[in-house]
């Protein structure tokens, strides 16, 4: 693929803050969707200003924590279990940014964080890993500042899926249980009374923008460099962790051909009490 392909792929009408970035770079920080289109559009929803303190949840190589700090000024803790800070501080520093976005070492249920910090906690594309328990919002929501923002963006699914249908069957990974629907999302958060529910719905073309992605991804041979990567250091005996999470078959194309898939988009502000 040459150079000006790559970039005509990338570059999308709805995100013109992400097309300023190298495309190589997005695939570079890959480990899963476009975290820069993702970041993008929660930003529209959520409102950001300069000096406000933002929690990046899951923010894997920290491509949306470096994206956000650079586009409205934030400063950012850029929280993953995954990769190493040490990993995330060097791309940090490549991108000039170290006196903004703070690389930690965390895990979802166990932050080393001060309660009501935060003006807002974004978490793209991992919330739905840790945040499906009936007893999360109540944990998280500790950090956010009375009348602080949450906002999420996740896989999702039009309808909820009683039973594995059987398009799916061949592609269906126990991860998949996690999708759940804006309607889902809306009661899961509502019913803890914590929050006050601002959005819950699907990212427009979101299936679609998942779709692109993943072609792109694989057209440019990104998983397959990922892939050797993780092999290098594995005989090199580091023993941090992966950088990727593993995917045992195509990543969601069954779920994208029944046309289920979806990104949802849930926003809310903690109650002030």
């Amino acid at each position: 693929m040459t150079e000006e392909e790559l970039r005509a792929r990338f570059v999308k009408p709805a995100f013109p803050r992400s097309a300023r970035y190298d495309p190589r770079w997005a695939l570079d920080t890959l480990m899963g969707p476009n975290v820069l289109w993702l970041a993008e559009y929660l930003s529209q929803a959520v409102e950001l200003k300069a000096g406000m303190r933002v929690l990046d949840l899951g923010c894997g190589k920290a491509a949306s924590s470096i994206f956000l700090a650079k586009e409205f000024g934030v400063t950012i803790w850029a929280a993953d279990l995954w990769i190493a800070p040490t990993d995330n501080l060097a791309r940090i520093r490549t991108a000039g940014v170290e006196e903004h976005v703070f690389p930690l070492y965390a895990e979802a249920h166990a932050l080393p964080l001060p309660r009501g910090y935060f003006d807002a906690i974004v978490s793209l594309d991992a919330y739905h890993y840790f945040g499906t328990d009936d007893l999360y919002l109540g944990y998280v929501s500790r950090f956010l500042k009375p009348g602080g923002v949450l906002g999420i963006v996740s896989p999702g699914v039009r309808e909820e899926i009683a039973t594995v249908p059987k398009a799916l069957a061949p592609y269906w990974e126990p991860d998949f249980c996690s999708f759940h629907s804006p309607a889902w999302w809306r009661r899961h958060w509502e019913k803890t009374t914590l929050v006050d529910i601002l959005i819950a719905d699907f990212m427009p073309d979101g299936g679609k923008l998942w779709h692109d992605w993943d072609r792109l991804c694989a057209d440019a041979g990104a998983e397959e460099r990922q892939r050797q990567r993780r092999v290098a250091r594995l005989r090199a005996g580091c023993r941090t962790a992966p950088l990727a999470k593993r995917r045992r078959r195509s990543p969601g194309r069954g779920v994208a051909d029944s046309g289920q898939r979806r990104r949802n988009c849930i926003v809310a502000r903690k109650a002030i009490t």
